[in-house]
């Protein structure tokens, strides 16, 4: 088995403790990796001026690869996201959120298994704003009007909504190839072409381009979003890979993880062509910080998305069959598991199950 060196960033609030259980889990699986920290967050923020330090960005090109837990983001202030910074600097053009149900997890279907593809660098995250009063949204204000496109209230902020060509055939092609790689049959394009025709209208349009490379192949299908939203809570059964331009598959990837038990279960991964990081979809849980209440589950399954990428298969493999086996045995669950599955038992720490999940990997290899 070969050594990898992978940039640690633990993030801040519940990653510190989600990141540490992680690497236990790593280990235990046998993969073998050389971690290199880095800092982001609220943290260095106070100490260094910036939620995301260059030697941080530094450290993920160097190795390649990285694992993160959350960082805290200010709601309609402070510093922009440093989830959306990392993605934008390092060329992260492809979210990947694999949801699949866990038995004994809470979820509201027993075999949900899509992969949620999000395309990561433009649309409304692309941060081209425009603070309400400013000179420079008053005049996009009067130049709109005057173009006679329509008449914006001039108490508005503005955000600008770019969908290019390029970006949208990268996406598309690679749910394509995910597809053909992972065995799996069929790509939903979702969108809001209906009403935004000259932005979602574009991905449509080249989401179809795309699609004919691949006829005989792999089957072809587009949704709009609010019918999907419908439709995917009605029967999840019906997709498989989904292809969004940003802001849509940030609500739906959520919405998906509400399927199979929430936001503790749910691994991510951001993917260009040089470099990717791997996170937990859920966010930093400030209020039970420190507290060995967190579920670590997401981070370690992001973990074993990483392995994957790494080429470190069988790892990957067998962490995957101890977080079934520990879920499936019931025994040992973090709270929020318990409140999704309405259990009396005892909660387990962050910790314990960590523990746990440990030991079942040990069985695994007797």
């Amino acid at each position: 088995m070969a050594r990898h060196s992978v940039t640690l960033i633990p993030g801040d609030g519940i990653g510190i403790e989600t990141s540490a259980a992680m690497q236990e889990v790593v280990a235990a699986s046998g993969a073998e990796i050389d971690w290199e920290v880095a800092e982001a967050g609220a943290q260095c923020m106070e100490t260094q001026g910036t939620p995301l330090p260059e030697s941080t960005i530094e450290a993920v090109k160097r190795n390649k690869v990285a694992i993160k837990g959350p960082i805290t983001t200010p709601v309609g202030t402070g510093f922009r996201s440093v989830n959306v910074a990392l993605r934008k600097t390092l060329n992260l053009f492809v979210c990947l959120r694999p949801v699949l149900s866990l038995p004994g997890a809470g979820g509201r279907y027993e075999n949900v298994d899509l992969v949620i593809v999000r395309e990561n660098s433009e649309d409304l995250y692309a941060g081209i704003e425009f603070e309400e009063g400013t000179p420079q949204a008053l005049e996009l204000i009067d130049f709109i009007d005057n173009a006679g496109l329509g008449s914006i209230r001039k108490d508005s902020g503005i955000s600008i909504k770019p969908i290019s060509i390029t970006a949208t055939q990268n996406i598309v092609r690679y749910a394509f190839e995910y597809a053909l790689k992972h065995g799996r049959k069929k790509v939903t394009a979702v969108h809001k072409a209906n009403i935004m025709k000259h932005s979602d209208g574009l991905f449509l349009r080249e989401a179809r381009e795309v699609a004919k490379e691949y006829e005989g192949r792999i089957e072809f299908e587009d949704r709009i979003v609010d019918a999907f939203c419908m439709n995917l809570v009605i029967d999840p059964g019906q997709f498989d890979v989904v292809v969004f331009p940003n802001l849509y598959g940030d609500i739906a990837s959520d919405l998906a993880a509400g399927l199979v038990g929430g936001l503790g279960i749910a691994p991510g991964a951001n993917i260009g062509k040089e470099y990717a990081v791997f996170e937990a979809v859920h966010g930093s849980a400030p209020d039970i910080a420190g507290k060995n209440l967190a579920n670590p589950t997401a981070e370690i399954l992001s973990a074993a998305m990483m392995l994957d990428h790494l080429g470190e298969l069988d790892a990957a493999s067998r962490i995957r069959a101890a977080v079934r086996s520990v879920y499936a045995d019931g025994q040992c669950l973090t709270a929020d598991i318990r409140r999704a599955t309405g259990s009396d038992l005892p909660a387990a720490t962050c910790s314990e199950f960590t523990h746990a999940l440990v030991d079942a990997l040990e069985n695994l290899s007797l």
